[in-house]
């Protein structure tokens, strides 16, 4: 008997090691499973991360160069900017010379036209009585009436030349008003006269006081009687050849 129950008391131990190692294996088995699992959802939260960072910095990337290149072609637009030819006449000499510089330059020209045109009697100056002296000796009467002021596309140009004659030392006044209602901001501005004894003087530095905008040159003065040639060399010297 007692050998029997000797025997059932190691029988039963082994049985309950045997059952013990089964667990501890069961419970080492879910362990790494569940490590594995947790490892795997890392690795994917992570490349979703990086996946989610290079396509943030190739949006970006696209949005710059697109801006970049609107700038580019605004530059090349503001570069091939157009030249204006602007210009009074009273007798039809300044007119001569505007056309001559806008066919050297191939540049558009508009003329400054009163309401009132002066007549040949209007332009006796050795007339007291006469148009230009009374509008000379009388400072309000220079508001001169124009039929427009308003030159069509007048933002496509980035370079205007002002052309006139002078009138007792200054710009011929009814290209005035043209001067005070047009913005030259962003305009490379040149004047020009005609005139058979006097200087440009001050003429164009008056003007640009009244403009208040435009980055303004020195003029050049033309005789009343200018060639074509004189009028060619000038416009290459500006750089404005065609």
């Amino acid at each position: 008997m007692r050998t029997e129950k000797f025997i059932s008391v190691v029988l039963a131990g082994v049985t309950a090691v045997g059952l013990l190692a089964g667990c501890g294996s069961a419970n080492n088995t879910s362990s790494a499973g569940g490590g594995s699992t947790s490892s795997t959802s890392t690795t994917q939260t992570s490349q979703s991360e990086a996946s989610e960072t290079d396509n943030t910095v190739a949006e970006t990337e696209s949005v710059e160069t697109t801006e970049s290149g609107t700038q580019g072609t605004e530059e090349i637009a503001s570069e091939g900017g157009k030249t204006l030819v602007v210009y009074y006449s009273a007798s039809g000499r300044t007119r001569d010379v505007a056309e001559a510089i806008a066919d050297a330059a191939g540049a558009d020209i508009f003329e400054v036209v009163p309401t009132e045109p002066y007549t040949d009697e209007d332009l006796n100056w050795t007339n007291n009585d006469s148009r230009v002296s009374r509008e000379h000796d009388d400072e309000s009467l220079r508001d001169v009436e124009l039929t427009t002021t308003e030159v069509p596309d007048w933002d496509s140009y980035d370079t205007v030349l002002i052309g006139y004659p002078i009138w007792w030392g200054i710009a011929a006044w009814p290209l005035d008003n043209f001067v005070k209602d047009n913005d030259f901001t962003g305009k490379t501005v040149i004047p020009f006269c005609t005139s058979a004894s006097s200087g440009i003087g001050d003429s164009g530095n008056l003007l640009e006081e009244m403009a208040g905008t435009g980055d303004w040159q020195d003029g050049q003065r033309f005789r009343s009687n200018a060639s074509a040639s004189d009028v060619q060399a000038w416009v290459e010297e500006l750089g404005l050849a065609k």
